[in-house]
């Protein structure tokens, strides 16, 4: 079974009232001894009027980890990590030469 792991690597935010204008984030999945993962942002439009505005010395992962899942289609990038992992446990493509055995041989 897999499991998937979000955190958040990096924020960037406005001087002026902390607003998280970027969250970089990554998600890694494993699979038993096989992994894979996926690094990218996510941009934001914050506003410190509104109600739900958190201040940056108050934000926690988990919190910007939803606010980044809310902008994504989390099912679509997990099947993506899926996919590379089932890529590994079942390669398509073998590279080697028939006089040097494999490390693993």
């Amino acid at each position: 079974m897999t499991t998937y792991t979000w955190t958040i690597a990096q924020l960037e935010r406005n001087a002026t009232d902390g607003g998280v204008i970027v969250a970089h984030w990554r998600v890694t999945a494993q699979d038993g001894e096989y992994t894979a993962s996926n690094y990218g942002t996510q941009s934001f439009t914050p506003d410190p009027s509104a109600s739900d505005f958190v201040a940056y010395d108050s934000l926690t992962e988990a919190t910007v980890v939803g606010w980044v899942q809310a902008e994504m289609d989390v099912e679509a990038v997990q099947e993506a990590l899926q996919a590379k992992i089932d890529a590994e446990k079942t390669p398509v493509t073998l590279s080697g030469t028939p006089w040097a055995p494999e490390a693993s041989e």
